[in-house]
């Protein structure tokens, strides 16, 4: 049941040669995800939070909030993670809240081509991957264990 349990929590681990990087080190390099070109930022989690670090990300285009709550486990060298999502629930009108997966958000209009006929054409995309997978990415490089939490945190 390991396997498949880690295929349905997003569980992933590092390679086998890899050092484990110090807790501190991990903690820092996640932090300095910021400098880089990515669509979230990744702060000090607030107590209330129950996390060491939190990757936030706003999309107000499609009035999409993610949230990757990230706790540090030194002793067996892990990274649980709980991925939150709040999106329009489209039934009420209010928010719906989500945990886990991808989604894709994209934004469609039409618009004349050259030859003058209308033409379906993407005007946005967005990929709940393009969080999940830098920090994801820098846990692995590190030597850590991404692993998904479902229930708990």
């Amino acid at each position: 049941m390991g396997r498949l349990w880690d295929k349905w929590t997003g569980t992933n681990y590092p390679a086998g040669d890899v050092r484990p990087l110090p807790t501190m080190e991990l903690r820092e390099a996640l932090l300095a995800l910021n400098a880089r070109n990515v669509p979230f930022s990744v702060r000090e989690a607030f107590p209330r939070e129950k996390a060491d670090l939190v990757a936030e990300c706003k999309i107000p285009k499609v009035k999409l909030t993610l949230k990757t709550r990230m706790r540090l486990a030194p002793a067996k060298r892990e990274v649980l993670v709980l991925e939150e999502r709040w999106e329009p629930s489209h039934e009420s009108g209010g928010q719906q809240y989500g945990r886990g997966g991808f989604t894709v958000y994209r934004q469609w209009e039409f618009r004349r081509g050259a030859d003058g006929r209308r033409r379906k054409v993407e005007t946005f995309r967005f990929d709940t991957r393009d969080v999940r997978d830098p920090l994801r990415t820098m846990v692995l490089n590190a030597g850590w264990t991404w692993r998904g939490v479902l229930f708990r945190y």
